[in-house]
């Protein structure tokens, strides 16, 4: 078990550092041939902070693991809420641009609540058309986004040139560490839940999301630290509609997707959790998440898990 775990722990090491060049290697190349700071952060950066979910659960789509691919993306959503949006919270209070509260937080709300919907077929699976409808949701998402970036709605980072063969070399370093890291940590993660005969869908939604959800975590605490607070509110709702639409559409054009015991609760609850971030941020008038309901949140999430396991 102890080595398993050791090699997850790796893994984690690589799919995060891979990320991070991949990002920095990708947006400083755009940036020299002046590509727009806006279109790097919609595209490049928002690819980077789900390149963990996305791998994991290309690696588990591809060799047939289909728990860990959907436990994955379902877990880091609900952690991504729960613990990371109310950790940020319980540190500094969270604002919500009037942006998110009419269409950032109810889509991802959305998100939880379409992946029972389809998977109410007679395959009991999210399939390779499910997997097309939910990447055309996602088409529109990002078309919403950039023409709201370019209204002025949404505030672009600085992103610094990078020599081009460094840059390259970054990219494909971080491609390397990311799929390696894929690699070991859903062979040891499925190795584990053997050893401890437990479902592959608990590893998933506990040790691997949490791990792919490392990112955000810093992240948004972070930017809640700095008081920062709009940028944790969106990493989190944006990570969470990148997910499902992108990562997981992705993930069930390649190999269909069986739903597991549990799933409809924990997708759910991934839902529920963004009704409930969007009722808190409706019943203030400066429509905030305030400390009391971020710890809240956590609370809740400690909950969960106890009654899950």
């Amino acid at each position: 078990m102890w080595l398993q775990l050791l090699w997850i722990v790796v893994g984690f090491v690589f799919l995060i550092g891979g990320a991070n060049y991949l990002v920095d290697g990708a947006s400083g190349l755009a940036k020299r041939y002046h590509v727009p700071d806006l279109v790097i952060g919609l595209t490049v950066v928002a690819f980077g902070t789900s390149a963990p979910e996305m791998v994991v659960n290309i690696v588990a789509a591809v060799r047939g693991a289909t728990d860990i691919a959907l436990t994955n993306i379902i877990g880091s959503n609900i952690i991504n809420v729960l613990v990371i949006l109310g950790w940020a919270a319980a540190l500094y209070p969270i604002p919500s641009p009037r942006s998110s509260r009419m269409f950032d937080i109810p889509l991802s709300a959305l998100a939880g609540f379409m992946l029972i919907f389809l998977s109410l077929g007679p395959d009991a699976e999210i399939g390779r058309w499910d997997g097309v409808i939910l990447l055309l949701v996602f088409a529109v998402f990002m078309y919403v986004t950039v023409r709201r970036g370019l209204d002025g709605t949404d505030t672009p980072e600085n992103f610094k040139p990078v020599k081009v063969w460094l840059a390259l070399l970054m990219i494909v370093g971080g491609l390397v560490a990311l799929v390696f890291g894929g690699q070991l940590i859903v062979n040891a993660s499925t190795e584990l839940a053997t050893e401890l005969g437990v479902p592959q869908s608990v590893i998933g939604l506990t040790i691997v999301a949490l791990g792919t959800s490392l990112p955000e975590l810093a992240t948004s605490v972070v930017a809640a630290y700095k008081k920062n607070t709009d940028m944790a509110l969106g990493n989190v709702i944006g990570s969470n509609i990148f997910n499902v639409f992108f990562v997981l559409g992705i993930s069930a054009v390649i190999h269909p997707l069986p739903v597991y015991a549990n799933m409809w609760q924990d997708a759910l609850l991934a839902g529920g959790s963004c009704l409930l971030v969007l009722l808190f941020v409706s019943t203030n008038k400066k429509h905030r998440i305030l400390r009391s309901e971020g710890m809240l949140m956590v609370l809740a999430y400690v909950l969960y898990i106890i009654l899950r396991l």
